[in-house]
């Protein structure tokens, strides 16, 4: 019987997350924008006007209260433990932080200065994105997951994106 590998690298982005919310959280409001602008927020102007292309990076770190953090979590761990083990911890951390870096520059070139953006999601899409292609191409045995589902999932969650107000959805859409 083989051993599944751990997804260290996993459990760590989340560890990582819930330290630097619960740190925030303790200096100021994560729900508002100021204060996590001033914390690494992405902010179009900022970025453009400024050249301070770290926050494509940071932002990828901080969530605008508990519920944010907590559904990034949990969508991270249930996407992020089946893409770890299948590509190793090397290729997923690369495909996380690449996606969430897409997710970043999708946002500024397409959401047209919408405010301040914050949170995993943009990366999270990614993993979602790479599995819906792992499924597609080698079967639900081999990742563990059903292509319909994972499609109809993507497209929902894309499209009440749109719907919700506050939802950074050119993120979700450059991190898939």
């Amino acid at each position: 019987m083989r051993k599944k590998p751990k997804a260290v690298c996993t459990v760590g982005l989340i560890i990582v997350n819930i330290a630097v919310f619960m740190v925030l959280s303790l200096l100021g409001d994560t729900e508002n924008g100021y204060f996590m602008l001033h914390h690494g927020a992405m902010y179009e102007p900022m970025i453009l006007e400024n050249q301070e292309y770290y926050r494509f990076f940071t932002c990828m770190f901080l969530h605008a209260g508990l519920l944010h953090l907590a559904s990034n979590s949990i969508y991270l761990y249930y996407f992020g433990v089946r893409a770890e083990r299948l590509l190793g911890t090397g290729k997923f951390l690369v495909l996380y932080l690449v996606s969430g870096l897409c997710g970043g520059v999708f946002s500024v070139l397409f959401s047209g200065n919408a405010g301040v953006s914050i949170g995993a999601s943009g990366a999270i899409y990614g993993l979602l994105g790479a599995m819906l292609l792992l499924t597609k191409k080698r079967g639900a045995r081999y990742t563990g997951m059903n292509y319909s589902t994972m499609l109809l999932l993507a497209a929902t969650a894309i499209g009440f994106g749109f719907l919700q107000e506050g939802v950074d959805n050119f993120a979700h859409i450059g991190g898939f």
